[in-house]
């Protein structure tokens, strides 16, 4: 491979802020995409050689078959373009994102990765276009490199899509309020006028947040402090309680904290959580030790996946005002259904 943009290469990325940024008066300043949550990756394609670069440059081509010959079959020759991979599927009626069915891709076994490509595949969601034939386009603006991207793109087919982009900010909120609702995250701005900055925050990221009360049901130790690495959560169902993800990211002090109060909680030995294990590392410990279904803690969270949290959600307060039978799922705001082909045909 012989590209004027070589990996490995850290993709560009983007800092939080709480509200879509307005456009200054004068020429537009900002250009609008949705954020499109699946996997970060930079395609790199020269001839027959094909490489996709995952957020932490980890090949993920070999978990990918289907995508790596729809870049032969869709892209042109020569060129580098960042996007996401995503797998859309139909449920009731609709075409979504389906975050589970994607995370399910990363396969040591060949046999599931070739069985996975045909059940579940892939496709490409390009948002930017590092390199194109010989030209190399991370120090170009913005507004040529989205000119080179449409150029790039211009005969794809099903399973390369270009992202959709606006520069009109009321457009980009009413996309922040439907687009959830086929399974997107948020809306990203950048800058027109800036070049490509690998491994930088030099984007404008705005998600979803949302509150609930949750019922503490577990904990994992932590790998490396003597403390508690994340809370696990459940929440009451028809019949049963489910375990609906976790929260972390707490201080090495508040971890030792935790564990000791969470000690007169426990109701046995550490038991293996029946979930599936993170392909990235086959050896990560999912063992947690179980608690009593009493305590009652206020998370922060993006969205869900079907009835489970997509990302680990933050605690913002423990409530010992609320009993863990008042903690359902009724609580939980549902974004209004949104078909995927209406986004990408945009």
């Amino acid at each position: 491979m012989d590209l004027p943009v070589m990996p490995p290469l850290l993709p560009m990325l983007a800092k939080a802020r709480a509200g879509v940024p307005d456009q200054p008066d004068g020429a537009p300043e900002w250009l609008y995409e949705p954020k499109w949550d699946g996997f970060r990756c930079v395609v790199f394609r020269d001839g027959d050689e094909v490489l996709l670069g995952s957020r932490n440059t980890k090949a993920l081509d070999r978990y990918f078959p289907e995508v790596v010959a729809a870049v032969k079959a869709e892209l042109p020759q020569r060129c580098v373009l960042d996007g996401e991979l995503v797998v859309p599927r139909e449920r009731d009626g609709r075409v979504r994102l389906d975050w589970d069915s994607l995370s399910q891709r990363i396969h040591p076994a060949a046999s599931r990765v070739a069985m996975l490509a045909e059940q579940t595949p892939a496709q490409v969601v390009a948002f930017d276009c590092l390199a194109l034939g010989d030209d190399d386009l991370t120090g170009r603006p913005l507004h040529e490199r989205r000119a080179a991207l449409e150029s790039a793109l211009d005969g794809a087919g099903a399973s390369v899509h270009l992202s959709v982009a606006t520069t009109d900010a009321d457009v980009a909120r009413g996309w922040f309020e439907t687009f959830e609702g086929a399974g997107l995250d948020g809306v990203v701005a950048k800058r027109l006028d800036g070049p490509y900055r690998p491994d930088q925050r030099d984007m404008v990221k705005v998600k979803h947040h949302r509150t609930a009360d949750c019922v503490v049901i577990g904990y994992r130790k932590h790998k490396s402090v003597d403390g508690v690495g994340s809370l696990l959560l459940g929440l009451h169902g028809s019949e049963r309680m489910h375990m609906v993800g976790g929260a972390s990211a707490f201080t090495n002090v508040e971890r030792k904290r935790l564990l000791d109060m969470l000690q007169e909680y426990r109701v046995g030995e550490d038991v293996t959580y029946s979930g599936e294990p993170n392909r990235w590392n086959a050896r990560e410990d999912h063992s947690f030790v179980p608690l009593r279904p009493e305590l009652v803690v206020e998370i922060e969270y993006d969205q869900m996946e079907s009835d489970r949290l997509r990302h680990a959600g933050r605690v913002l307060r423990w409530r010992t005002d609320k009993s863990p039978e008042q903690c359902t799922y009724d609580q939980l705001e549902v974004p209004a259904r949104y078909d995927l082909k209406d986004v990408l045909a945009r």
